[in-house]
């Protein structure tokens, strides 16, 4: 009897592995950027909601003049959390009060469109969660009247 001392695989032995690794490598790739975009949708809620404390620090009666477009080292300033927000997603937030330019104002709101094609707003009543869309800022203008979001 003759015995075969050659052990190893086979090249169709080689192939049927390989393309099973590439099989699962595709799906755990594909799931990854499905984990990512979440990431980037919990940073800009996070920041979203760290717009509020930031806000309140500010607030002396009314809230800083333009604080939608001062950065975080004036005292109740928005722009540097608003710029966070806006580098983990692919359309910016919008953020508005309801006083004039360089005047007071008594309420603020800030949306943004995520990742996931919702929408998250947070404002000067304390109300951070989804909205239905980006216009779900209450249009609101004059003293004492507040900008809030509509849920």
């Amino acid at each position: 009897m003759i015995k075969n001392s050659k052990k190893g695989f086979t090249l169709i032995e080689l192939l049927v592995v390989i393309a099973i690794i590439g099989i699962l490598s595709a799906v755990v790739l594909s799931s990854l950027g499905t984990a990512r975009n979440k990431g980037k949708d919990a940073s800009a809620k996070g920041s979203m909601s760290s717009m509020r404390a930031q806000a309140e620090m500010g607030y002396n009666g009314s809230y800083l003049a333009d604080l939608c477009t001062k950065t975080s080292t004036t005292i109740g300033g928005l722009a540097t959390l608003k710029a966070a927000v806006d580098s983990q997603v692919t359309t910016a937030s919008v953020c508005v009060q309801n006083a004039a330019p360089l005047s007071a104002p008594s309420g603020w709101a800030a949306v943004v469109k995520l990742n996931d094609d919702t929408f998250f707003c947070v404002d000067s009543t304390g109300y951070a969660g989804s909205v239905s869309a980006v216009s779900d800022i209450a249009a609101a203008s004059g003293a004492g009247v507040d900008v809030v979001c509509k849920p």
